[in-house]
């Protein structure tokens, strides 16, 4: 049955960021992630003492997202300010008690070559990958569809595993979002077969509006139950834009046959 977290930065938008906390609980959830703390370190804290809810992902800095940022692990200009952030969020995961972290590499830049790029990409995610390896945590990389982001340097799990192959650290695994999966390449579960082993965190929303399941073309009951079926015990982020209120649109996971917790 799988562990359903749900992104507190896309769910419960109901709700101010400190408030969906209590939501996510009230509606039965034992987990949450988000993309990226909106309060103090010491309210996020406490909002998971108060509420009992275990936090089991959140990206590292990501650059200026209101601009435009999708990542800045692949750009040599911000090297610094990245390795900066992997040592700010290694400690935020620490004080909140969560295991992974996401990495997000970010578009391809004008006037930098793209080997440039990928090199520094796989040296950052090195760096990154030994300051959490040290205070035991695990480090994620995330393909994300050239369709939503044009130019992200990581497109496909196929560019993923090849990221992987490059970084060689054994902390280092997979994220991947299956609304993305399906955008870029389709055929997700065959794919998610093949990478099983090195699958650190996944990720839905139905395609190709990003809503919740059930409200596009992608089977949920079938893709599901599969990677049940495949071994995966890691958890399953709810990252959709819900199509009307929240609460409403998680009777998804019942009428589907799984549960909340």
């Amino acid at each position: 049955m799988p562990n359903f977290a749900p992104n507190l930065s896309m769910l419960f938008g109901e709700y101010g960021f400190l408030d969906r906390f209590e939501a996510a609980a009230r509606e039965g959830f034992a987990w949450v992630e988000f993309q990226f703390p909106q309060a103090t370190p010491e309210e996020v804290a406490r909002a998971l003492r108060e509420t009992g809810l275990r936090l089991v992902l959140f990206n590292l800095p990501a650059g200026d997202w209101e601009a435009g940022d999708r990542g800045i692990a692949a750009d040599p200009d911000r090297r610094e300010t990245f390795r900066r952030g992997v040592q700010e969020a290694a400690d935020l995961a620490r004080l909140w008690g969560c295991p992974k972290l996401n990495a997000l590499a970010g578009r391809k830049r004008e006037g930098v070559s793209e080997g440039e790029q990928w090199q520094c990409l796989v040296d950052n995610l090195r760096f990154a990958a030994g300051v959490l390896a040290a205070v035991g945590l695990t480090l994620l990389v995330e393909p994300v569809n050239p369709h939503d982001v044009p130019g992200f340097l990581v497109p496909t799990t196929a560019e993923g595993e090849r990221l992987l192959d490059a970084v060689e650290r054994p902390n280092v695994r997979l994220q991947c979002d299956l609304y993305h999966m399906q955008r870029a390449e389709g055929n997700l579960v065959p794919t998610l077969r093949r990478v099983l082993p090195r699958l650190g965190h996944v990720q839905i929303a139905d395609a190709p509006d990003r809503h919740e399941p059930g409200t596009g073309e992608i089977h949920y009951p079938y893709v599901l139950r599969e990677l049940d079926r495949a071994g995966y015990g890691g958890f399953v982020g709810l990252e959709y834009r819900p199509a009307g209120r929240t609460e409403e649109g998680l009777r998804w996971i019942e009428d589907m046959g799984f549960r909340r917790r």
